[in-house]
């Protein structure tokens, strides 16, 4: 019976760690700066660790240059395998994010610690201003801006810190994507 109930239990965690993993693969999206760890089975040649460059090109023993910026761990993973089975036929990639890099976003203006902080894909407006020490005296909290660069356009999404602090209007506490800075006039 032990053994029975041990067994389900290692197969529920599996699934939640499995469906987790694949909920956040298929959301992040691989930048500069991120450290990925490729491998092929078997092949201990074929192992390497790598830093996304700034032009988001990474080269792998065998297959010409890919593009991993603005793909996802799976889609690259399909992409290596797709490339070398020319020369390994039923190559088995594993491809590992072991580090997230290119998650940031700033903060500037009238806060204790302006600067640059590393995000997740959940902080919000009031955790990164929080990250920065909160505002000084003499910040009009009314007046925040987030900056963000979509299409290379900027836009302009409007924060009240005073309306959020007093519970009104929290849809204005968005999740902050990579890049993004926080104004505080």
């Amino acid at each position: 019976m032990k053994a029975v109930i041990a067994c389900i239990l290692g197969c529920l965690i599996l699934t939640v760690s499995y469906s987790s993993a694949s909920a956040q693969d298929n959301f992040y999206l691989i930048g500069p700066g991120d450290v990925l760890e490729v491998s092929v089975w078997n092949e201990p040649d074929l192992s390497k660790r790598l830093i996304v460059p700034p032009d988001g090109v990474i080269s792998f023993p065998l297959i010409d240059p890919i593009k991993v910026t603005n793909l996802t761990i799976t889609a690259l993973k399909k992409a290596v395998t797709k490339k070398l089975s020319e020369y390994i036929p039923d190559a088995t990639v594993t491809v590992l994010l072991i580090e997230i890099n290119s998650l940031k976003a700033y903060v500037i203006g009238k806060v204790q610690k302006a600067g640059e902080y590393p995000i997740n894909l959940e902080t919000t407006v009031l955790q990164i201003l929080a990250k920065a020490g909160g505002l000084t005296p003499f910040a009009s909290d009314g007046n925040i801006k987030i900056l963000r660069q979509k299409n290379k356009k900027i836009i302009n999404i409007p924060f009240d810190y005073g309306e959020v602090e007093k519970g009104k209007n929290l849809e204005q506490n968005i999740v902050l994507e990579a890049g993004d800075v926080v104004l505080v006039p």
